[in-house]
């Protein structure tokens, strides 16, 4: 391919005088290397644009010298010189003849990631980028390498696309596959890419769209890690590690917040974890953990007083999961308005959960007797419910939660009053109607 001209270099700099050089904006390099690269910028700039033109990789391959230049001496010349040197390094090692002309140039993509992240920061972002192109670039060969990588980006300080959570996954899992760490990694990573999953879940819950995308990465995660999520396997890879050091408090937590997370709350080890945790660092955590316990064992008077204690004193991001476990507990007592209360809490604490209206979808089902009053046979609880039921599906439009919506929907649209109940009663179809008794609810008539 023919070498760009530079005849309207010469130009621009004979037209340029010593006031606009001095309004030259900061390349990250003294004055008389920015001037010496004016050239070298020109002729890289202009190849990209052929390239964008023409989709052309061979003009990535005659922007590579020029581009080299422009890195090495004025690395802050723009952001686009390290987003058009993704492309132009992914050409290069492409075309590379040797195996060690491939590495050499895969060493220059990671410093130039390097030198962006010196430049201009998103440590995280960039960290994942680079494991990304060494997963790509290399697949088996570079596991170990891309795995560190993503390690790092994820627990470094700052943002970091959740996308990335799901291929920090997939590399963990790929990872103990090949035998380079035990089954408790894969677990403990888990813990941290669903913990900050939820988080931006939380951040976005406005977002209908950023939102749903969220959820499906969580989805992804979550497929990665079930061939590891049974009870009896988390069992299996924590139990030895608990009976050599039970009185580990960092231990403790990990076994205590998987378990729960997976709802393996009914194990032993569960119960062993909890109560040494508990007797270790007594917080509002803990609590909760230990109200969670309770409620496993159906003791339901001890539940509620450890998940009261856990509301009052956990971390926002917690309070959904103790607020719900307190609605389980006031349900198992048959505290059917406590329940509500406690589900509502719970329903505020994360706007993008459906389960909360899910329960109190079914402590109406379950209160057809204190509803007698309506003149149904107690039927007008199942329109509350199906109220509820319809809002589960308005805040979580998950697949999972509308499944489960739908199933109970079904259910109990099939206890609606008949036609003749409901006109002897002197109701009609879609008349206001307040459930009487505990429920109170206002809703709209409706029969089958």
């Amino acid at each position: 391919m023919k070498t760009i001209k530079t005849l309207t270099i010469g130009l621009f700099m004979a037209a340029m005088g010593t006031s606009a050089m001095a309004q030259m904006p900061n390349w990250g390099c003294d004055e008389e290397t920015q001037q010496k690269m004016l050239e070298p910028v020109s002729l890289y700039q202009d190849a990209i644009k052929q390239y964008k033109a023409t989709k052309d990789n061979r003009w990535l391959e005659e922007a590579y010298p020029f581009w080299h230049q422009v890195v090495a001496n004025c690395p802050k010349q723009s952001k686009n010189l390290y987003n058009n040197g993704t492309n132009i390094m992914r050409v290069m090692i492409a075309k590379a003849q040797t195996t060690a002309e491939r590495d050499t140039l895969i060493e220059e993509l990671m410093r130039m990631y390097d030198i962006r992240i010196a430049n201009y920061g998103e440590g995280p972002k960039w960290t994942a980028k680079k494991a990304l192109d060494l997963e790509e670039i290399l697949k088996e060969e570079g596991l170990e390498r891309y795995y560190v990588l993503y390690d790092q980006a994820v627990r470094m300080e700052g943002e970091l696309e959740a996308a990335y959570l799901v291929k920090y996954m997939e590399a963990t899992i790929n990872y103990v596959r090949a035998g380079k760490a035990e089954p408790t990694l894969v677990v403990d990573n888990y813990d941290i890419a669903s913990e900050k999953l939820e988080d931006e879940l939380q951040k976005n819950a406005d977002d209908s769209v950023k939102a749903a995308t969220i959820r499906g990465y969580i989805a992804g995660v979550e497929a990665a890690f079930s061939p590891y999520a049974t009870c009896d396997q988390l069992v299996e890879i924590y139990s030895k590690k608990f009976e050599a050091d039970p009185e580990n408090v960092d231990l403790l937590k990990k076994i205590t917040n998987i378990m729960s997370k997976k709802g393996c709350t009914g194990q032993q080890l569960f119960f062993s974890a909890t109560e040494n945790l508990y007797r270790l660092e007594p917080t509002p955590a803990t609590a909760m953990k230990m109200g969670a316990m309770c409620l496993q064992k159906k003791d339901y008077s001890e539940a509620i007083k450890y998940l009261v204690d856990a509301t009052k004193g956990v971390s926002d991001k917690d309070k959904y999961m103790a607020y719900l476990y307190l609605g389980h507990a006031y349900t198992g007592a048959k505290s059917y308005s406590a329940a509500r209360t406690a589900y509502n809490s719970a329903a505020e604490a994360d706007r993008t959960k459906g389960e909360p209206y899910r329960m109190i979808a079914q402590l109406y089902a379950m209160s057809t007797s204190s509803a007698s009053e309506d003149n149904v046979n107690g039927h007008s609880v199942y329109w509350a419910a199906v109220d509820k039921l319809q809002k589960s599906k308005s805040v979580d439009p998950s697949e999972e939660n509308v499944e489960a919506c739908n199933r109970m929907i079904s259910t109990y649209s099939a206890r609606f009053p008949k036609q003749t109940d409901a006109f002897m009663a002197g109701l009609e179809n879609g008349n206001r109607f307040t459930v009487p008794g505990w429920i109170g609810e206002s809703t709209v008539v409706r029969t089958r």
